[in-house]
């Protein structure tokens, strides 16, 4: 926990240790540690000239923790000073290229990316680095970036960044595609799905893209798009693929339904509903949702009795009109 103050695994043990016991000899910390005594003795030279750990004077060979609320508040304000201090150069850095890139040249424009690490890597970066929205067209089979699944997402969906995201209905068919759609859901991210999304696609802040070069190369490889005509034209392709898409509804837990039935269409129905409209079978839906593939029909009946009509495409209307479904 105290790695962002600069203490590895072992010096943070030895100060926690310290602290507990108040104060302690070489011999005695060692074996609380489990570390041998030369491996203690550097340790401690460590936490000495970090501040938190001094040789007691009453006897050589002891060492007593320094008060944690007034060192580690004092590394914390370095810390933070260090850091105001790096947030300026990146601002003042920030400043320098947008002013170089005023006029910028057209090999600027574009970067390429090769490598699957590579490319994996600028993916994260353009999430970090979004404010405000990520788009996203997600495909069925990732290469270098496994769809959904990574730790930036989920920092930016917690910083406030909102995510719209479409995939391609493959996505629902994957082993855990469903699960990662309604963590996705459950941040508050917008998800819609399609039969097919011409390209994948991710556009942070509407001010960077990134696309993957399609070759016969052997390692992937991803154009990074910045302000230009061309970001225009990827951003004006997103949208049409979001407003011709159709909004994926899923209960909590991604897989499972209940089977209560209340006068009105529960969770579960309104589940079945939306993947039904988003061109799934009913053994398709029965086998995602653990459900029989009776209950799914027996439901869909239901739906049809509830809303008067004798074919699904009335049914399909009906739960529009009724603002079941959205587009």
């Amino acid at each position: 926990m105290l790695a962002a103050i600069g203490l590895d695994e072992t010096h943070e043990s030895a100060y926690r240790a310290l602290v507990a016991v108040g104060a302690a000899d070489v011999p005695d910390l060692a074996r609380r540690l489990s570390l041998g005594e030369p491996e203690t003795v550097r340790a401690l030279r460590r936490l000495e000239l970090a501040g938190l750990a001094a040789q007691a004077s009453g006897k050589a060979g002891r060492w007593v923790a320094a008060p944690p609320g007034v060192a580690l508040g004092a590394l914390l304000t370095q810390q933070r000073h260090e850091l105001d201090k790096a947030e300026l150069a990146a601002k003042l850095l920030a400043e320098e290229y947008r002013a170089q890139a005023a006029e910028p040249a057209v090999h600027d424009l574009v970067e390429v990316v090769t490598g699957a690490g590579a490319v994996s890597q600028r993916f994260l970066q353009l999430q970090l680095g979004a404010s405000t929205e990520v788009c996203a067209l997600v495909t069925g089979n990732p290469v270098a970036i496994t769809g959904m699944e990574n730790d930036a997402e989920e920092q930016a969906a917690g910083r406030g960044v909102s995510y719209r995201v479409v995939v391609e209905r493959s996505v629902l068919a994957l082993p855990t595609g469903l699960l990662e759609l309604a963590t996705a859901i459950g941040r508050n991210e917008q998800v819609r799905v399609v039969d097919r999304v011409p390209t994948k696609l991710v556009i942070a802040d509407g001010s960077l893209a990134m696309v993957p070069l399609t070759s016969r190369r052997a390692e992937p490889a991803a154009l990074v798009v910045h302000a230009s005509g061309l970001l225009e034209s990827l951003s004006g392709l997103f949208e049409a693929v979001w407003r011709d898409a159709l909004p994926l509804r899923l209960g909590e837990s991604g897989r499972t339904v209940t089977e209560d039935a209340p006068d009105g269409p529960d969770g579960a129905d309104l589940e079945i509903l939306s993947l039904l409209l988003a061109g799934l079978t009913d053994a398709s839906v029965a086998k995602q949702l653990d459900l029989g593939l009776r209950t799914v029909q027996r439901r869909v009946k239901r739906l049809m009795e509830l809303t008067g009509v004798t074919t699904r495409l009335q049914l399909g209307w009906h739960a529009y009109e009724r603002g079941w479904v959205a587009r």
